[in-house]
C-alpha cells in the first residue's frame, strides 16, 4: 500500500473531484482526477487505483437517478463507447502516458472551442449530428480506458441535446457505469492491478461517497444555464492541464 504524504496530497483532492463528476456537478472536472493523482504517481498506476474507487460511485450514481435515465440515448451510445474501450486495450502499451494526456487535452479544448463559437451563430441550439455522436462515443470510450478522461468528448455531444441537468447526470452515470466495468478484465490481463493498489483504493474508498452526496445535492437545484457553464469551464481546465503533459514527451 501507498503510505508517502505526498500521494494522498494529490489523492484525496482527485477522488474528491471524480465524486464531483459521478454527480453530474462539474462534470468537465472529473477527467482531471488521473492527471492530479499522478503528479505522485505514473498516470497507468493512477487508473488502476481509482478502478474500485469508480466502480463505488457509478453505483452511487446510478442510484440517486435511477429514475431518470435517457434509455434511447444510451442504445446508442454505450455499444460506441465499448468500441474505444476496445481500442484502449489494443493501443495501450503503445501509446506513453504523456501521449495521451496530450490527446485528450488537444481533443477537449477542440470540443470546447467548437461549442462557444457555435453558441455564437444561429444554429447553436442545434445538436452535432449522430455520426459526430459516434465519433466521440469511440473516443470517449478510449480515452476513459487509458486515463479515465472519457468525460470530455462525450460531453460534447450530449450537452448539445440539452438534456436537464438531473436527467444529463443520470444518462452519464449508466454509460459510464457500462464503460467502467468494461475495463476491468482487460486492466487485469494489461497487469495494472496488485495488492498495493488495490489496498490503495481502499483506503481512498470512503471518500467516494462524500464527493457524490455532495454532487447530487448541487445538482438537484442547480440552474441548467450555470450547470453547463460549469461543465464547460471544467472542459477548460482540463484541457489545458492534459495539453502541459506536453513538456514529457
Amino acid at each position: 500500500m501507498i503510505t508517502e504524504p505526498l500521494f494522498y496530497a494529490a489523492a484525496v483532492p482527485a477522488v474528491l473531484l471524480m465524486g464531483l463528476s459521478k454527480s453530474g456537478f462539474g462534470s468537465g472536472f472529473g477527467s482531471l482526477a488521473v492527471p492530479i493523482m499522478a503528479l505522485a504517481v505514473a498516470v497507468p498506476q493512477a487508473a488502476a487505483i481509482f478502478m474500485p474507487i469508480l466502480l463505488l460511485m457509478d453505483v452511487l450514481g446510478i442510484t440517486a437517478f435511477r429514475k431518470h435515465f435517457q434509455w434511447s440515448l444510451l442504445k446508442r451510445l454505450i455499444p460506441l463507447g465499448l468500441m474505444g474501450t476496445v481500442v484502449g486495450t489494443l493501443t495501450f502499451k503503445h501509446l506513453s502516458p504523456p501521449a495521451v494526456s496530450v490527446i485528450v487535452g488537444v481533443l477537449t479544448l477542440l470540443f470546447l472551442a467548437l461549442r462557444l463559437y457555435s453558441q455564437r451563430c444561429a444554429t447553436s441550439q442545434q445538436p452535432l449530428p449522430q455520426a459526430a455522436g459516434a465519433v466521440l462515443a469511440v473516443v470517449s470510450g478510449f480515452t476513459s480506458f487509458v486515463a479515465h478522461a472519457g468525460g470530455p468528448p462525450i460531453n460534447a455531444y450530449v450537452m448539445g441535446l440539452r438534456l436537464p441537468p438531473v436527467q444529463f447526470t443520470a444518462t452519464m452515470a449508466v454509460f459510464f457505469f457500462v464503460i467502467n466495468l468494461s475495463k476491468w478484465l482487460p486492466y487485469s490481463y494489461l497487469g495494472l492491478f496488485s495488492w498495493g493498489n488495490i489496498s490503495t483504493s481502499l483506503v481512498l474508498l470512503p471518500l467516494a461517497p462524500l464527493g457524490v452526496w455532495a454532487g447530487v445535492r448541487i445538482a438537484h437545484r442547480i440552474q441548467p444555464a450555470v450547470f453547463y457553464r460549469l461543465i464547460e469551464v471544467g472542459m477548460l481546465l482540463t484541457g489545458l492541464k492534459l495539453v502541459a503533459e506536453w513538456r514529457w514527451l
